[in-house]
């Protein structure tokens, strides 16, 4: 295991600024699913779609080929750098929201998000390559989690810019905005961003090579509970985010106000990480996130009762809110806690760990966004089971351990360290 000592101490970007670059990475894709939530029922009409689930369609053909196109960037980045692979995951964004911009059909609008899903997947893999370049363990949950409160920016503000847009100048315009934040974010890691990746780390392009770090990355038992649990809970949040806009905006009956109640559900969220930033570090990775998901399962199980009953806004929004909190300790920890043992290969884990996240949380957010019956009670139930499968994952990772401040016996142990050619 190499230990801090051995990385090199000089680097360009003050920590705000590498904080707000890596944000700012993440913040694209989000800001490519939360910025069109209020334009959606528009695009369906103006493109002539009949079924109103079909429209969900324009964010999960998005988040799965982007979970697909997560396999890529992460090799080619353990070979050629993190810093060719997101200049060009930046580029492809604003070229083809130009093309969504531009889209005549409902058909090309798919496609053009598809591609844009598959290029664009660089900037949810190298965050985490980069920031496991630079650290490790509790230190690397916690900087996970600052990065996590600057970008819950976006779906904060995402919404509301949205319905602005919406207003003032039509749905394509929603687009040309992404194609120009693209643009700009590019010139900046362009002229910003150092090379992370270490001379010695280097890993040939062979199919052979890339496949048995990806297949060791996979097999780690003390990193497979997290990033597949972390896959179940992020597909409750993206079944959420596939039918907030037909529950909250017209269930309801929000309306105009549905960005505005979205948005500041978020706030509440990006809270959330700092205040795991603050306590991470003290209390571990692992207890603040074995806590959170027993209480996350906790709040699904009474709001499924409440849904079940027939609950309205009042009740719907605090307990989506905190349920919403809890997935922020879990989600950046786990994270951390599934990445710590592939320092060597950073790039390949990533990649594939959220290969499996994005596919698995797409897969399952499309098909709760489809079970959408007019009530919350499809979104309860999903929550519920997804937070009780994440726990089993978990205990199995632990080998049935739990809260436990430190990580266990031969956990930093690097699985390749002695196959890296």
């Amino acid at each position: 295991m190499d230990s801090p000592t051995d990385r090199p101490v000089d680097f360009p970007l003050h920590q705000v600024e590498f904080l707000a670059m890596m944000a700012a990475f993440q913040a694209l894709q989000s800001l490519a699913i939360d910025v069109m939530l209020p334009a959606l029922g528009v695009i369906a009409r103006d493109l002539n779609v009949v079924d109103p689930n079909v429209r969900q369609l324009v964010i999960g053909v998005f988040m799965i080929s982007s979970g697909i196109g997560t396999l890529v960037p992460g090799a080619l980045a353990d070979r050629f750098g993190r810093r060719p692979v997101v200049l060009t995951g930046l580029c492809a964004y604003a070229l083809c929201s130009i093309v969504c911009a531009v889209a005549g059909s409902f058909t090309l609008l798919l496609a053009a998000r598809a591609l844009m899903g598959l290029f664009s997947s660089a900037m949810m893999v190298m965050p985490m390559t980069i920031l496991r370049d630079r650290y490790e363990g509790d230190q690397m949950a916690r900087t996970q989690s600052l990065i996590s409160m600057i970008f819950m920016i976006v779906p904060m503000i995402a919404p509301m810019l949205g319905q602005t847009v919406l207003f003032i100048a039509g749905w394509r315009w929603i687009f040309g905005i992404m194609a120009v934040v693209g643009a700009v974010v590019w010139l900046w890691t362009l002229a910003r961003l150092p090379e992370t990746l270490r001379t010695e780390f280097c890993q040939p392009i062979r199919p052979s090579v890339i496949g048995r770090n990806m297949v060791q990355a996979l097999m780690q038992r003390d990193a497979f509970g997290y990033y597949l649990g972390a896959a179940f809970v992020q597909g409750a949040l993206f079944g959420y985010i596939n039918s907030a806009e037909q529950l909250v905006g017209e269930h309801f009956r929000l309306g105009l106000l549905f960005p505005v109640a979205f948005g500041m559900m978020a706030m509440v969220m990006a809270s959330t990480n700092f205040a795991n930033s603050r306590i991470v570090e003290r209390f571990g990775a692992r207890r603040v996130s074995h806590t959170a998901l027993l209480m996350y399962i906790v709040i699904a199980v009474g709001h499924l009762i409440l849904a079940e009953r027939g609950e309205g806004f009042w009740t719907f929004a605090p307990l989506m809110t905190a349920s919403m909190c809890m997935m922020s300790f879990i989600g950046a920890n786990f994270q951390a806690i599934s990445l710590q043992p592939f320092a060597r290969y950073a790039g390949a884990a990533a990649s594939v760990m959220a290969f499996v996240r994005v596919i698995v949380g797409a897969v399952l957010g499309a098909a709760i966004g489809q079970a959408f019956d007019g009530s919350p009670r499809p979104l309860m139930a999903a929550m519920l089971v997804c937070g009780i499968i994440a726990l089993a994952l978990v205990v199995y990772s632990e080998r049935g351990r739990l809260f436990r401040r430190v990580n266990p016996p031969g956990f930093y142990k690097n699985v390749l360290s002695s196959t890296t050619h």
